[in-house]
């Protein structure tokens, strides 16, 4: 049986994230969609998306193929339940389709979501919760947090509490080996459980309020100020203050400066005292740019900061308005706010923007890849050219 996890409808309200990425491969909690479903069905996953993500991501499917939502928080009792389906069979909660089991390889992700309505269901009578919009993935981050931290901790001990160190709630932290936390840092995990990660470096006089995750190799600078539901996924630099915010990985906010209600793609890079309000005013419900739609949308969010796709920088003393959507690959500078909508591989800020040089946006890319070992790759490069050549929008004046 192979088990392929589908892009749900929502992707395209999933922007900019969803440029560069299937659904799910999205972090919220300690761990991506992908990385949560394949835990709880002891498998590996091929991916259903795009045509122009599925060289990056595979399908790898076979004769006998379960289809899984990738916006859908998979568990152990809805992994049970699809473990139960019969070929053509698909398993609902309402009218969300959680997973489907065919023996079809061959169709396109347009495709495949009319191809799948008029199969007998199994109603799933547990809770289901699931990705609608890209603000879901802080809105949701204390949930997944909670729910991840129970799912990843089973049945296994923490490495010690290192001396020097005061936190409240020790049941509730839980310290991969090879993490390093130096003395002075006050960690509180009677808020919500505290996730570090294997190799991970807490400096001297950081200060944090669960629930938290560390997802491995990070760095949290001296006396930063973290408070929950924050994820850093791997690789990432944290410093100044920071408040629900979901890092996806290798991304850095290194410096002081403020950051809340904020989910921030792979690759980016927030200058030193770079600011982003998440607060209107006047308290209004925030409205962000829906790109897929052209147009600006309501989040019902009174707290709604800063979204930015894979790649994009910013340089020192930048300042973001509340609910600023910022695009892949932008390189943002200058001084005053930018526009609330950043498109994709925009160069420039509040004086002006043009569009980024496609070379050079891909020389930066891969420079800050080869830091982390990594490289670019010739599919990758493919992908970026698509949303180069299609995806650069402008807002409607």
């Amino acid at each position: 049986m192979h088990y392929l996890l589908f892009d749900d409808p929502c992707r395209d309200r999933l922007l900019p994230f969803t440029h560069t990425r299937p659904v799910a491969d999205i972090r919220c909690g300690i761990l991506t969609m992908r990385e949560r479903w394949e835990l709880c069905i002891q498998n590996t996953t091929g991916t259903l998306t795009e045509g122009y993500l599925q060289k990056v991501y595979p399908l790898n499917a076979g004769n006998d193929n379960v289809y899984i939502n990738g916006a859908v928080f998979g568990n152990p009792a809805m992994a049970a339940a699809i473990h139960t389906l019969q070929p053509g069979q698909k398993l609902v909660k309402g009218d969300l389709t959680i997973a489907v089991r065919i023996a079809t390889s061959d169709l396109a992700i347009s495709e495949f979501h009319t191809h799948i309505l008029p199969l007998p269901a199994q109603y799933f009578e547990g809770d289901v919760y699931a990705l609608k919009n890209a603000w879901d993935i802080f809105s949701l981050n204390d949930r997944a947090l909670r729910d991840d931290f129970r799912l990843v901790t089973q049945g296994r001990k923490s490495a010690e509490i290192p001396g020097g160190v005061t936190v409240t709630g020790k049941d509730h932290l839980f310290i991969e080996e090879g993490a390093n936390i130096y003395a002075g840092c006050v960690i509180n995990a009677a808020t919500g459980p505290v996730y570090i990660g294997k190799d991970t470096e807490i400096l001297e006089g950081s200060l944090m309020r669960g629930p938290i995750a560390m997802c491995g190799h990070n760095v949290v600078k001296m006396g930063a100020k973290i408070y929950g539901a924050t994820t850093l996924g791997p690789g990432c630099k944290a410093g100044g203050e920071i408040n629900n915010v979901v890092f996806f990985a290798n991304s850095n906010k290194a410096h002081d400066g403020y950051l809340g209600n904020a989910v921030i793609g792979e690759w980016c890079n927030l200058g030193a005292d770079t600011n982003c309000s998440n607060l209107k005013n006047n308290y209004a419900e925030v409205k962000v740019w829906d790109e897929a739609a052209n147009r600006s949308v309501y989040t019902g969010l009174t707290f709604c900061g800063l979204m930015m796709g894979d790649h994009s920088k910013c340089g020192i003393n930048t300042m973001f308005n509340t609910g600023t959507i910022v695009g892949v690959s932008c390189n943002i500078f200058g001084g005053g706010f930018p526009e609330k909508f950043v498109p994709s591989f925009s160069w420039g800020g509040s004086e002006g923007i043009t569009k980024y040089d496609f070379n050079r946006a891909m020389e930066t890319a891969a420079r800050m890849m080869e830091r982390k070992g990594r490289k670019l790759s010739e599919e990758e490069i493919e992908l970026y050219k698509h949303i180069y050549m299609t995806g650069y929008l402008t807002k409607d004046k």
